[in-house]
């Protein structure tokens, strides 16, 4: 393949003659009962993106409680060390899953749009049991966060049919590696 080629790419291009930029991405699993011995999903993330040439910022396990989910977030997000944060786990409808009631205040803006194709995508593998899933994404002072959950269907299909594809600095029309220089833009406007 010559230089200039251009690959498909769902919902797009990925053009290869275009520099490949790694962002630094942190893998958070929120669970009760999975430690790093049998956290298939988290392991299954860190494994993919650093497969894709991304950099692994670090792996954590939290319980399904807001107050050690929010921690754990806010604590990668103002280390200034992360790009991206994925969290798998916790976005069911039971009354333990708390990872968006943890996650969306938070939450300088929604991704609303990552909510619909994440369910169009996960109808594909599960059908109407896509419903049960409480997928969001947002930036957080800068920094994405993807929420998905915890099995490890959902996480290839979030990964590989959609984060993936939108983390890729070649892909185009446009991808969110080229906004981060840009996602903190008002911070300067704000302050009197």
């Amino acid at each position: 393949m010559s230089p200039d080629a251009v690959t498909l790419a769902p919902g797009g291009q990925l053009h290869e003659n275009l520099p490949f930029k790694p962002v630094r991405i942190a893998v958070i699993t929120v669970s009760d009962t999975r430690n790093f011995d049998n956290d298939t999903s988290g392991a299954l993330l860190a494994k993919r993106l650093e497969a894709d040439g991304h950099r692994l910022a670090g792996r954590q396990i939290v319980k399904d409680d807001i107050t050690q989910i929010r921690a754990a977030v806010l604590g990668l997000v103002q280390s200034g060390d992360v790009d991206v944060i994925l969290t798998t786990g916790g976005t069911g409808l039971t009354g333990r899953d708390v990872t968006p009631e943890a996650i969306e205040p938070l939450l300088d803006k929604r991704i609303e749009g990552f909510s619909t194709i994440f369910h169009l995508v996960s109808y594909e593998s599960v059908g109407l049991s896509t419903l049960q899933s409480r997928a969001l994404a947002g930036i957080m002072r800068g920094v994405f966060v993807f929420c998905m959950p915890g099995s490890n269907g959902a996480c290839k299909d979030g990964w590989d049919k959609i984060i993936r594809w939108q983390l890729d600095s070649r892909h185009m029309p446009c991808n969110m590696v080229e906004l981060m220089p840009r996602l903190r833009e008002h911070e300067a406007h704000d302050c009197p």
